[in-house]
């Protein structure tokens, strides 16, 4: 068995994953069918291909195979440049969502459309934070963005939302407009959801004023793998010599630091300051 690999991880992305993809394909066939709206992402595509070849030729096509498709080529360059572990465990939550939205039944739980966008974004935005808070993705646009992100350390979020509005442009034009603009609706709550929930990506920067400076950065050593940097600092007040350790980190990371520093020195004075934007090295947990 390779030494990479950890069951207790892998049941974790695993339960996760399953649990992500359940809920998102409740939330299709509860609030976004019931709805006529189209979420962000290739899930959008999907409805919209789907609902094209229903009004126009009367054709009802199952999900799954518009899905899969539309996934398969992203699939193939994620697995080449990104990594075959996060590759595999994505395209399993991509096919088992497929498999959900088709086979779980519908139960409209209203008809209000702005109840459906509000709380169908919710939900969304839980379902896709579930998987990423696991270890994995939703796909599609997920493959893009984690590209850029993790190998450009370049947020292209704005660009994928460019190609979410020309989905419901199209839609607009040639469905109306009132189920466009409530899909806007429901993709703002999603997206505002998942920056609630998932804040691995957002850095913040720790200034750390203590007396153990060593200690500490031992502890933030070992549970962040970030290295410090130690600036020495004088007390104003007290006139006393002081040490100020400097830090970047995600915000995850940061409730771990500031309360293991807190347990190591109970007198510490730490300000967290949010982070918009770095350049340098970086250490990047290795999960693909």
């Amino acid at each position: 068995m390779s030494s990479r690999f950890n069951l207790k991880s892998e049941l974790k992305i695993l339960a996760f994953g399953l649990l992500g993809s359940f809920i998102m394909a409740v939330n299709i066939k509860s609030f976004v069918h019931t709805g006529g709206l189209y979420p962000g992402g290739f899930n959008g595509v999907t409805l919209l291909i789907q609902t094209i070849f229903d009004r126009f030729f009367g054709i009802a096509l199952p999900f799954s195979p518009i899905s899969l498709a539309l996934n398969a080529v992203p699939a193939i360059i994620s697995f080449k440049v990104i990594g075959k572990r996060f590759t595999l465990n994505t395209a399993l939550i991509i096919v088992v969502t497929s498999l959900f939205t088709d086979i779980v039944p519908a139960i409209p739980i209203t008809q209000d459309i702005l109840l459906i966008s509000v709380f169908g974004g919710l939900v969304n935005g839980v379902a896709i934070s579930i998987c990423l808070i696991g270890g994995t993705s939703t796909g599609g646009t997920d493959f893009i963005a984690v590209y850029f992100l993790e190998k450009k350390n370049k947020d292209v979020w704005n660009y994928i939302l460019i190609g979410n509005a020309t989905v419901l442009a199209i839609a607009g034009i040639l469905f109306g407009w009132d189920k466009a603009l409530y899909s806007i609706i429901f993709q703002f709550t999603s997206t505002e959801m998942i920056k609630l929930l998932y804040q691995a990506h957002n850095k913040v920067t720790l200034f750390i004023v203590t007396d153990y400076p060593n200690e500490l950065y031992q502890v933030i050593l070992e549970k962040t793998h970030h290295s410090v940097t130690e600036i020495p600092a004088t007390g104003m007040y007290s006139h006393t010599d002081r040490t100020m350790l400097y830090c970047v980190v995600s915000s995850t990371e940061a409730k771990i630091v500031t309360r293991c520093v807190i347990e190591q020195d109970p007198k510490a004075f730490i300000n967290v300051v949010k982070t918009e934007m770095f350049m340098g090295r970086f250490h990047r947990p290795q999960n693909y």
